[in-house]
């Protein structure tokens, strides 16, 4: 299909409702990958196992979708898009009516792991079809509509994933998706068409990349289990996390070299060789991780150390996302007047900015409004990042790698956010460790003891013993210490989020130039 050909093909619906009917599917399956994070406590009591094998039931969830991503081009060319994007759908909220009806933990897992695979490819469509169905100057805006998908979900996902467990059960996380899924269904059918191009894919015969399908399976599944049970096994402490990092290491390296020489691979590594599109899923990766970091990290300092319930804290995430919903607009409409790498820099530099103030405002005393101001400022520049970053990734892309390509963008997404979830657990547990230590140094001091000295008489005076006096003084002390050192610890873990911000706002400079406003190199549509 040539350049003028792709660019001259309008769908017939007007595209914005295109936009509105795929992000509606993309954020039913955003959404389920956050919302039973806060249901984990419930669905491990109401099912009979520890908490610690509910957390399976987000690693299945997880491990199955990345699996799938990178396959997303394959399966457009062999069942064709809407197909494709109609059968994901029609299964992933199939099997989210199963998820909420599962009697057993395996049961559970098993229809999560089809709920993630079935689920893996609404991402994807839903960017390659925005891709298709706007000209080149008003792509920019039309990936803001699905920006507020990606990255406001997650955020909203914990606070109504708690409401509808505190309020009903853990089971309709799940029964949530099938209204939204049965409208996804009757809209796409209607409105979405596929483009002439693809027709030519789908005439040209695809073998089945088996061993390559293997391997990506093998070594996803095993990074990501690594990933999850890390920190609880003490990584390379334990001979099953050494294993499963090896194992993925050589499957993943395995799949690149074998792939790489395959005339018809199930994933397309040689879109890499474009700088632009290499440099994207590098920022790609780096955005999953913050944008996950830090929705792990402000609930769980104000759950763990302010006293927050799961609702409460929620509320301070979804105000981020809420304004996020007005400026993704906004930076879609500066996409056809400034430079791709341009608004990149402006993204980089508040989330620089962002990340530099979160770890000033971590203390112990800190409001609920003042939480709130500090998640909308995270917030805001994830808009300056996501939106023209999708539209630097597809310069120079052939028409016909649009669907592989937006596979693989999201699948580096999301190993981004579960290297990102798994590393500053990790973080926050080994600093704390640290600075406890450093604190129990300075806790042999005249000042210390005299801290101690007069909440021990406090306590006495209020009816205690003199000994169980001492002990439940020596034992909030502790406490005290403990608290401290755990908000050291988000301090260095802000820190080091906003050293990344500052590396990636260098490399935005080095991306390619586009024309806003329609230039033929923005991408071969």
């Amino acid at each position: 299909m040539s350049e003028v050909q792709a660019t001259t093909w309008k769908p017939q619906v007007n595209p914005w409702i295109i936009a509105v009917t795929v992000s509606l599917a993309a954020f039913m399956e955003v959404l389920d990958s956050s919302i039973a994070n806060v249901a984990l406590p419930h669905i491990a009591g109401g099912l009979g196992v520890s908490n610690d094998e509910s957390t399976w039931v987000l690693t299945s969830y997880l491990m199955s979708n990345a699996i799938v991503l990178p396959l997303s081009g394959y399966m457009v060319a062999t069942l064709g898009r809407k197909r494709f994007f109609l059968a994901c759908i029609a299964l992933f909220t199939l099997s989210s009516f199963v998820c909420g009806a599962a009697t057993s933990l395996g049961m559970l897992l098993l229809f999560r792991v089809l709920q993630g695979a079935f689920g893996g490819g609404l991402q994807p469509m839903a960017q390659s079809i925005l891709a298709d169905s706007f000209p080149v100057d008003k792509r920019g805006v039309a990936f803001s509509v699905y920006g507020i998908t990606a990255v406001c979900a997650p955020a909203i996902g914990p606070t109504l994933g708690g409401w509808l467990t505190d309020n009903y059960s853990w089971r309709w996380v799940f029964y949530i998706n099938i209204p939204v899924g049965i409208l996804a269904i009757l809209l796409v059918q209607q409105l979405i068409e596929d483009p002439p191009y693809l027709s030519r894919l789908r005439q040209a015969a695809r073998k089945f990349d088996f061993l390559g399908f293997s391997l990506l399976t093998v070594g996803v599944a095993a990074l990501q289990i690594a990933l999850d049970k890390g920190q609880e096994d003490d990584w390379f402490g334990s001979t099953f996390i050494t294993t499963l990092i090896v194992t993925a290491a050589v499957g993943l390296t395995a799949l690149i070299l074998w792939e790489w020489f395959q005339k018809t691979p199930i994933v397309d590594v040689h879109l890499f060789k474009g700088f632009n599109f290499a440099a994207a899923n590098v920022m790609f990766f780096v955005v999953g991780m913050i944008l996950f970091s830090s929705t792990v990290l402000m609930p769980q300092f104000l759950q763990t150390l302010m006293g927050y319930t799961a609702q409460t804290a929620g509320l301070v995430l979804s105000a981020g996302a809420l304004v996020l919903l007005a400026t993704m607009p906004l930076v879609g409409q500066l996409t056809s007047k400034v430079q791709a790498r341009y608004l990149l820099a402006v993204g980089w530099v508040g989330l620089l900015i962002g990340m530099y103030v979160s770890s000033h405002w971590v203390n112990l005393y800190v409001s609920f409004g003042s939480a709130t101001w500090v998640r909308i400022l995270q917030f805001i520049p994830l808009g300056f990042v996501f939106v023209p970053l999708n539209v630097a990734g597809y310069i120079g892309l052939a028409p016909e790698k649009t669907n592989a390509a937006a596979g693989l963008m999201n699948f580096t997404r999301n190993i981004g956010q579960s290297v990102g979830t798994s590393a500053v657990t990790t973080l926050i547990a080994r600093r704390s460790q640290y600075h406890q230590s450093v604190l129990a140094e300075h806790s042999a001091s005249g000042g210390f003891d005299a801290a101690i000295q007069s909440l021990t008489t406090q306590l006495a005076q209020a009816g205690m013993s003199v000994y169980d006096a001492g002990q439940q003084a020596l034992g909030r002390m502790y406490g005290i210490v403990q608290a401290q050192a755990a908000t050291l610890a988000y301090v260095d873990v802000f820190w080091l989020l906003a050293a990344f911000s500052a590396v990636m706002l260098f490399c935005s400079f080095l991306l390619k130039a586009n024309k806003p406003g329609g230039g033929a190199n923005v991408s071969a549509h």
